[in-house]
């Protein structure tokens, strides 16, 4: 680095320690607090950044891109009702316009582990749009867009809050939940459509059992994943309906009759609408619909584990495990053990599939922790619904795109296999009976020989008809 580059680092460095280091003195009904100068937040969220200090990482993005939509149409409802000036509506929603656009992310610096009504978040954003509108219309503090009077109007945390968290709840799971777990059936589909004729042994127990076409065993998946997306589908409808007008205890003191109804109908879209609930109160005493969406995670992590075991398993070997298929080489896989290849991405989605399981297990107490009118895990709860989307949406695409998408058959391995099951003389039941099909299971194991070959000597069946009973195809 040159002495005029370093000058000018040297330059911006300190131009931003100043924004950070130089106080203003900003009021709240506590009192007065110092709070840097380039800050868009005020006394509320200065409070709370000292108070909240518990290591919890800073709220979702999604779920303040939420609340500032929230907030932006709730300006905009306000002054068409003739509760807020037309100005001052406008500055507000144009300030969280440009929140939304991501224009001010560092902003929002409150911890996740605040007041367990997420009041904290809810009071920082109130400040950062009652500064950028007060900006935007030249207006001093004293006498510009306040925070509680013009961009909370009609509202409390109790209900934008778990509003928030419903709405950025269900607009992930309609924009990048659903569209990822379509991928994966949609892989796995392909994969099984380029393989109609592999007929493998099944396997209960984790032991031999009758065969089955490897299309069927993948039709299963897909099934699986394809009932997830669903479950989803029949849950937004309970999701969608939101708390907004209920302010404090569900009752819409303060709130215009008309304000839930209004900006519902404006966070609406084409594929999400969005609603009042017919019982306020429900969505702000109670969390169950976010427990709903938070089980129906654990569901799709549940069935992704499964797929990434039975991958494990079939990918297993090469020369003494089942080595049905290869699942592509990303990476070499032991630092002692050389040439050796993991299955790395089904064992990394179990992980991340096992903490969606922990979140879950986490908004479980949460969501039970409501007393009287008002749950108070909102932040919790709301964060692990985000990070357990995110999870879900980045392990449907890693398994799609670096899994399933790369499995070779190994087609010669799956026929010897399937032509060594003693359990193929299940079909002779009907039969020969079960006993007598039994000894013949046991014989051909014990004697390492085909069951056709110990069937023909112990029945009086024709090996024609033998070779059409015992057919691992007919079977299926």
């Amino acid at each position: 680095m040159g002495i005029e580059s370093l000058d000018r680092f040297k330059e911006k460095w300190l131009t931003r320690m100043d924004k950070v280091t130089t106080k203003r003195q900003e009021t709240d009904s506590l009192g007065t607090i110092d709070v840097p100068v380039g800050a868009l937040y005020g006394a509320q969220t200065q409070r709370a950044v000292q108070n909240f200090a518990l290591g919890g990482g800073a709220v979702p993005q999604a779920l303040i891109y939420a609340l500032a939509d929230i907030k932006g149409h709730a300006a905009k409802v306000n002054a068409s009702l003739g509760l807020l000036e037309a100005e001052v509506a406008e500055a507000i929603q144009r300030a969280a316009g440009a929140v939304l656009a991501g224009d001010h992310d560092d902003q929002f610096p409150v911890d996740l582990f605040q007041t367990g009504s997420g009041t904290s978040s809810n009071m920082n954003m109130n400040e950062v749009l009652a500064n950028l509108a007060s900006q935007y219309l030249e207006l001093e503090k004293k006498n510009g867009v306040q925070s509680n009077d013009h961009v909370n109007l009609g509202q409390s945390s109790n209900d934008v809050i778990p509003a928030s968290i419903q709405i950025a709840t269900a607009r992930k799971i309609v924009a990048e939940v659903q569209p990822a777990l379509e991928k994966l059936a949609m892989e796995i589909d392909l994969l099984a459509e380029r393989n109609p004729d592999v007929v493998k042994t099944g396997r209960t127990h984790l032991m031999d059992a009758v065969p089955l076409t490897l299309k069927q065993e993948l039709d299963t998946w897909v099934f699986q994943v394809r009932e997830h997306k669903a479950r989803l589908t029949g849950s937004l409808g309970r999701l969608c309906q939101l708390p907004l007008g209920g302010t404090a205890i569900g009752t819409g003191i303060n709130s215009h009759p008309d304000f839930g109804n209004q900006v519902c109908a404006m966070l609406s879209k084409a594929d999400l609408k969005f609603r009042p609930c017919a019982n306020l109160g429900s969505r702000i005493a109670g969390q169950e619909v976010q427990h709903e969406i938070s089980a129906l995670f654990e569901g799709i992590a549940i069935t992704l584990i499964k797929i990434c075991n039975d991958l494990r398993w079939m990918n297993s070997g090469p020369n003494s495990g089942l080595a049905e298929i290869r699942l592509p080489e990303l990476q070499p896989g032991s630092s002692i053990m050389p040439g050796k290849v993991n299955p790395v991405i089904p064992e990394a989605v179990i992980m991340a599939m096992t903490q969606v399981m922990g979140y879950h297990t986490s908004n479980a107490i949460a969501a039970q922790s409501g007393n009287f009118q008002l749950n108070v895990m909102l932040p919790l709860i709301g964060a692990n619904l985000i990070k357990s989307a995110d999870l879900i949406i980045n392990s449907a695409q890693h398994l799609a795109d670096k899994a399933i998408s790369g499995i070779e058959i190994n087609r010669r391995n799956i026929d010897e296999q399937v032509g060594r099951n003693p359990i193929l003389v299940t079909a002779l039941n009907p039969i020969i009976g079960y006993e007598k099909a039994a000894e013949i299971a046991k014989q051909a194991f014990k004697e390492g020989r085909p069951v056709m070959d110990v069937a023909a000597e112990n029945t009086d069946i024709a090996r024609e008809e033998l070779e059409k009973l015992l057919s691992p195809r007919n079977m299926t």
